[in-house]
């Protein structure tokens, strides 16, 4: 089959590969245009309810449930799974789902986030008089500033018209991207308002390669017996044993307070190769003020200062005395890298 495409297209003179990329050209090109439309609206008409809307997600006792159907259920999902991994308690609820049952999920004291394009779906009747009963607050996610669930809404968050990538302009492509960008922003919004950090942050992404990010200096760090040091004055032949015995390929070099002043590695071993190195003294060789880190950086920061220098070393200090020591591979084995 693939064969008789390829001389079909031979024979029609059609380029199928840039037949397809034209297309994706076009697709990008049309859900740019829609995400354009959006950041305007947002510094016109949809900036006073999306302030409003943010304020009554911050101060929820309870947590946001998030509800659509197809497409806009699928955006809604991620949507509820970036609050939650961002501070805000949030979950998703089908919305035909909520009418066999599901409606228990929600509280009077949380807030719902309805996601719908044209904002009419009937399954949506049942959550909005549920809502209403229980005086549950209600953000609308539309793009139909008169539909039933703009009206029933406390807060309309109205996204602006725009073509789909579709070349029917039926498939929801630009309208879903559109909907998912709001739900960042306001995810966003709420994730800076509230001071959320990295610490906070990996509480919540324990596990895979970013939780490995998110793990500290100081639990990836060899520390104690295992720190290759020599004070100030140590000749290179009993520094030379230290690099050799503690496997980093290094030795810092520490003055009479014990505060970190050098380092001698392989790199200062090379520049200095002599008849003359085993006698000379750690001071003669080393490179001083070697950079070094807090145990408290975060091992994702600490493995871009070690690719920016270019080492594959650092020294964990702690009022500059050295407490540990941590090498590339360390990272590598906590999947960081």
């Amino acid at each position: 089959m693939a064969h008789s495409y390829q001389l079909m297209a031979k024979s029609s003179g059609t380029d199928p590969a840039d037949s397809a990329v034209q297309s994706a050209l076009r697709t990008l090109d049309a859900e740019g245009s829609g995400i354009a439309a959006l950041t305007a609206a947002l510094q016109s008409d949809l900036r006073a309810p999306f302030t409003a809307a943010a304020d009554l997600i911050r101060n929820a006792k309870g947590r946001l449930i998030v509800t659509g159907l197809g497409k806009s259920g699928h955006i809604g999902r991620k949507i509820a799974a970036t609050f939650a991994s961002t501070g805000t308690p949030a979950f998703f609820v089908h919305a035909a789902e909520a009418s066999h049952g599901d409606l228990g999920m929600i509280t009077a004291d949380d807030v719902i986030l309805a996601l719908s394009w044209s904002g009419e779906q009937p399954e949506m009747k049942n959550l909005i008089s549920y809502a209403a009963r229980f005086r549950i607050s209600v953000i609308a996610m539309t793009a139909e500033r008169e539909s039933t669930l703009a009206k029933a809404a406390d807060i309309a968050l109205t996204l602006p018209k725009a073509r789909e990538a579709c070349p029917h302009n039926l498939a929801p492509t630009t309208s879903s991207l559109m909907m998912l960008a709001l739900g960042d922003t306001l995810a966003i919004a709420l994730l800076e308002g509230r001071g959320f950090t990295s610490t906070d942050f990996s509480v919540l992404h324990p596990g895979g390669k970013l939780g490995a990010m998110l793990k500290y200096t100081g639990d990836l760090m060899h520390s104690g017996d295992a720190v290759p040091l020599k004070p100030l004055g140590t000749s290179m032949s009993e520094a030379l044993v230290e690099m050799t015995s503690k496997g980093f390929g290094c030795v810092g070099i520490v003055d009479a307070r014990g505060h970190i002043v050098g380092i001698v590695t392989d790199g200062d071993l090379r520049r200095h190769m002599g008849p003359d190195l085993m006698t000379a003294t750690v001071d003669e060789v080393m490179t001083r003020n070697p950079k070094t880190i807090d145990r408290d950086v975060l091992a994702g920061e600490a493995l871009e200062i070690l690719n920016s220098s270019k080492i594959t070393t650092l020294i964990v200090t702690d009022a500059n005395k050295p407490v540990g020591i941590v090498h590339l591979h360390d990272f590598l084995r906590a999947g960081v890298a």
